[in-house]
């Protein structure tokens, strides 16, 4: 006789995020009075995570600010986000998204009443952001606290996932004797909902059972995370990124160090979100869900994805337009930056295959926050090569963890580099020439953070 125990549900989302800008302006005059935001090529909205209970939680709430793309570059644009910034409806870090002008920022509140919560905003510059469209909850379908993506199909669909997870357990017709119990497999069942972002609606939702090999599933490896949804350049294919987690067959109790499997992808056919596959790396190990930002990108044909947790340190993987993954690209951070163990915590790439990417690695310092140090590296997709980026100011508090976003214009790529609780600055990378400029003053407040730009 079958029956089913320990039955848990891990809930994880994804969607695509709004993006947010600001403007300042200067008087010649030295009159001190109040300008209008002035926009010129693109907005750049900058988000910072106000402190909770701990520094570099960033559970006090998210506040916004947008300026214009030629006021992000100046060092004499003051940007005092925590005191004159738009509050993103969200009772902890908002999950934030920006259309690839700038001008609209997507919000799907995390946690609380209005958790899984969706909204959208016009970016006018400052702490003004209109509410746009008409609000729609996504919590029946993905619970309160999800994480979301915004695909890459010109700014009109979003999608978040979770997966759930049951143990199956044969006790042989003996409900009453647990001593010959056997564990059969664990079952994860992924759930995908689609969101229509122009008309606020939601789209379509599937929930599908996603098995790994017998030998796997016999073992006790299972699908215990999932995130990062991606649409493939023909925009048949959904790539669901996933963590792994084993429990021990014996006691079917959680285990620890265990062997870590090739890094695994979920296909799903789109947008009817069925017919579920699994594709697996032989060059890149560990997890390819990411946490904050968005993991995967398409560029020319392919999708590129960070994995994190590799016993080699992280890879960039590539996925090609057959929806498997190539095991001739072989991109490795450690390799790369000569470091032991990096960890890719959040990246982008622009449209010339060159990427910035935040990460840390064996050799970061932990700061008085208790934090681990971040950095900022220039990779190059197609040459399979990065360079750190000196230019950038290092910090024991340069919290990189809980980054969101990286705005990008043309080929630039705006940063907020600031340790937690101390001011800091704009950084804009030219992704062609790997030039840093310094811009815009960012001012912080106690145990805050920044989590980027849009």
């Amino acid at each position: 006789m079958k029956r089913n125990f320990l039955n848990f549900k891990t809930i994880t989302l994804f969607a695509t995020i709004g993006l947010f800008t600001v403007a300042c302006d200067s008087d010649d005059n030295n009159i001190e009075m109040p300008t209008e935001p002035v926009q010129s090529e693109r907005w750049i909205t900058v988000a910072g995570a106000r402190m909770g209970t701990e520094a570099g939680d960033g559970n006090g709430g998210t506040l916004i600010y947008a300026i214009s793309n030629e006021d992000a570059k100046n060092t004499e644009t003051v940007i005092d986000v925590f005191n004159n910034g738009f509050v993103a409806p969200s009772n902890r870090t908002a999950r934030l998204q920006a259309s690839e002008d700038g001008n609209t920022i997507f919000n799907i509140s995390y946690a609380g009443d209005t958790g899984g919560n969706y909204s959208k905003y016009t970016v006018q510059g400052g702490q003004d952001f209109i509410p746009t469209g008409s609000e729609v909850s996504i919590a029946p379908y993905v619970g309160t606290a999800p994480r979301w993506i915004k695909l890459f199909d010109g700014d009109q669909t979003g999608s978040a996932v979770y997966v759930s997870t049951e143990h199956e357990i044969d006790d042989n017709g003996t409900p009453d004797d647990v001593t010959d119990d056997m564990y059969i497999r664990t079952e994860a069942k992924v759930g995908v909902v689609t969101l229509d972002l122009v008309n606020s609606s939601i789209k379509n939702f599937e929930e599908v059972s996603v098995p790994l090999s017998a030998e796997e599933e016999a073992a006790g490896y299972y699908f215990s995370r999932v995130d990062m949804p991606t649409l493939n350049a023909a925009g048949d294919k959904l790539y669901i990124s996933a963590r792994l987690s084993k429990v021990n067959p014996a006691t079917v109790e959680s285990e620890s160090g265990y062997e870590i499997l090739g890094s695994k992808t979920i296909v799903l056919d789109y947008p009817s979100l069925l017919n579920p596959s699994v594709i697996t790396s032989t060059v890149g190990h560990g997890n390819t869900n990411g946490y904050r930002s968005i993991n995967s990108f398409e560029y020319n044909g392919s999708v590129y994805q960070a994995n994190q947790g590799d016993p080699n340190g992280s890879h960039i993987l590539k996925i090609n337009a057959n929806n498997e993954y190539d095991n001739s690209y072989v991109f490795s951070l450690d390799a790369a930056l000569g470091l032991n163990d990096t960890y890719i915590v959040a990246w982008r790439p622009a449209s010339n295959g060159k990427a910035v990417v935040a990460y840390e690695y064996a050799g970061s310092a932990t700061g008085p926050a208790g934090k681990t140090q971040g950095f900022f590296a220039l990779v190059d997709l197609n040459a399979k090569t990065a360079i750190k980026l000196d230019d950038i100011p290092a910090s024991e508090d340069l919290y990189l963890y809980q980054y969101q976003g990286f705005a990008i214009y043309e080929n630039e790529v705006y940063l907020t580099v600031a340790p937690i609780g101390e001011d800091g600055n704009i950084y804009v990378v030219d992704t062609e020439t790997g030039s840093v400029t310094k811009g815009a003053q960012l001012i912080n407040t106690t145990g805050s953070h920044f989590i980027g730009t849009f």
